[in-house]
């Protein structure tokens, strides 16, 4: 930046030079003027325009020259540098006064000027750095962000937000230099820091900055204070900045840290009463619908105890015990395939499978509770898909034993099964009375049921939530609408493989 200012400095006292030429050609040739007074004045003139555009060291060389161009060219005797009158010697003296003067005037404006302007410039940044700060809601990745929002908008080639460790130091840099800072120097800066605070109005700045050599380059550091106590420092090497605003840098800084720290712990904060009320829920939904199975089988049991129970209401009452073992296997099955899921074990394992036969799988799996209810199956293609067909099963089982709960005994549920290049489609589709506007974007959150569904309908909220967590494993997606001619349709989709039956056959 230096050099082209030198260079534009340059080139206007070129310009400046070449208008005293002209002038004193056009006075001296084209007009024949010897009025010193009129040279002085149209040499005062160019001075002050070269004042304005450039800096001081500029108009000074223009004002030596015009003096000179005056003295030889207008001042008796004409064509030398001798001065015969002494008058000329103060009229001479005047003009170089007045022309220094003038252009120191000219050029403290322009500084003033310049300053308000980088000043004007270092606020703007301070803004957008405030702005970025505000936008960054993920506390895990906030101090880095921080750095490279520092060194991006201050335009910086190393900025670098060091906070303390116990004995150590965490270092997060960003920038195109790459400046390796000693932990023994940010120690120091850090001690000195913590000392009686001061500030230094003239510089604008408190006490605890520091400068430091690293690989040949000056790295400035600047305490990071959350009122009066340090918790860190600001590290930054490259473009020149006034100490003043890496201060307010600074001061900004540690505010987007103490707001990080606030993020996470409302997060924690968050994710422990989420996790309470989870198993709150968890423990109540177990305590509902274990009541009713357990009553159940105690009941049947006690009945074929009984010596007076005919054949057919003993097998009545078997039966009614292998429902009830079959629902609570169910709901055991679902609470260890939940916890999985938040574990994050449940991997994919992809196999070459028809859409038929996942089918199969998943109406196997609700068996006991599918079976008083008509299906249409509809499969439009003759392709295997390479799916997990365990996970993809689950899924499905999960969505028809939903639909088999929410709708009236005897209503059709309607399968469509649809495998293509890019994956297999599922559809299932019930003809109960939809899903409500309010359920629709809260349907797959875990323990969740619809408004009035627990006076209907036994049931924990899990099945749809462990259906969507098993499809993720696959990167598959699941989601649900209401149908135009009534009832509710479930739509599961997994991008998956897919080849002809005797292709894979061949292959396999």
């Amino acid at each position: 930046m230096s050099q082209s200012f030198a260079r534009r400095d340059a080139l206007i006292l070129a310009l400046a030079l070449a208008a005293i030429v002209a002038v004193t050609a056009a006075f001296r040739v084209g007009l024949h003027l010897t009025n010193p007074t009129t040279a002085a004045l149209s040499y005062l003139l160019i001075v002050l325009v070269t004042a304005a555009a450039s800096t001081l060291w500029a108009a000074i060389a223009a004002s030596c020259v015009a003096d000179l161009c005056l003295n030889y060219f207008f001042m008796p005797p004409f064509g030398t540098f001798t001065i015969a009158d002494p008058q000329n010697w103060a009229a001479l003296f005047a003009f170089l006064a007045v022309s220094v003067i003038a252009s120191n005037l000219s050029a403290a404006v322009r500084d003033r000027e310049r300053e308000a302007t980088a000043r004007h410039d270092e606020l703007a940044r301070l803004f957008d750095l405030s702005r970025d700060i505000l936008l960054t809601t993920d506390s895990r990745d906030a101090i880095p962000q921080l750095a490279l929002f520092i060194s991006r908008r201050f335009d910086l080639a190393f900025a670098a937000i060091c906070l303390p460790r116990g004995s150590d130091w965490d270092v997060f840099d960003a920038g195109t230099l790459s400046v390796t800072l000693d932990p023994t120097q940010l120690s120091e800066a850090f001690r000195a820091a913590d000392r009686a605070l001061e500030f230094d109005a003239r510089a604008r700045t408190y006490a605890g900055h520091r400068t430091a050599r690293v690989d040949g380059r000056t790295v400035h550091v600047v305490p990071l204070r959350l009122g009066t106590k340090p918790v860190g420092l600001l590290a930054a090497a490259g473009r020149a900045i006034e100490p003043g605003a890496l201060d307010a840098i600074a001061g900004v800084s540690a505010i987007a840290i103490e707001r990080t720290q606030f993020l996470e712990e409302r997060k924690s904060a968050e994710i422990a009463r989420r996790n309470e009320e989870l198993k709150s829920a968890l423990l109540a939904s177990l305590a509902h619908d274990l009541r009713t199975p357990l009553t159940a089988i105690r009941v049947a049991a006690s009945n074929l105890q009984a010596s007076w129970l005919a054949d057919s209401e003993r097998r009545d009452q078997s039966d009614v015990i292998l429902v009830e073992v079959e629902r609570l296997h169910r709901l055991f099955q679902n609470v260890l395939d939940m916890a999985r899921i938040d574990a994050g074990a449940v991997a994919a394992e992809r196999q070459w499978v028809h859409p038929s036969e996942i089918f199969e799988a998943a109406r196997e799996q609700v068996e006991q509770t599918i079976r008083d209810r008509p299906i249409e199956v509809v499969s439009e293609s003759d392709l295997l898909v390479r799916v997990d067909p365990r996970l993809t099963a689950a899924a499905l089982a999960h969505v028809l034993e939903n639909a088999a709960q929410y709708t009236s005994g005897g209503s059709a549920i309607e399968v469509r099964l649809t495998a293509a290049s890019d994956g297999l489609t599922m559809t299932v589709r019930d003809h109960g009375p939809g899903i409500g506007a309010g359920d629709l974007p809260h349907l797959f959150d875990r323990f969740y049921r619809g408004a009035g569904a627990a006076r209907r309908v036994a049931g924990t909220g899990m099945g749809l939530a462990i259906a969507r967590g098993m499809l993720i494993a696959e990167q598959g997606r699941i989601w649900a609408e209401n149908c135009a001619g009534g009832g509710a349709q479930f739509s599961i989709v997994v991008p998956a493989e897919s080849r002809p039956t005797a292709s894979a056959e061949q292959t396999a």
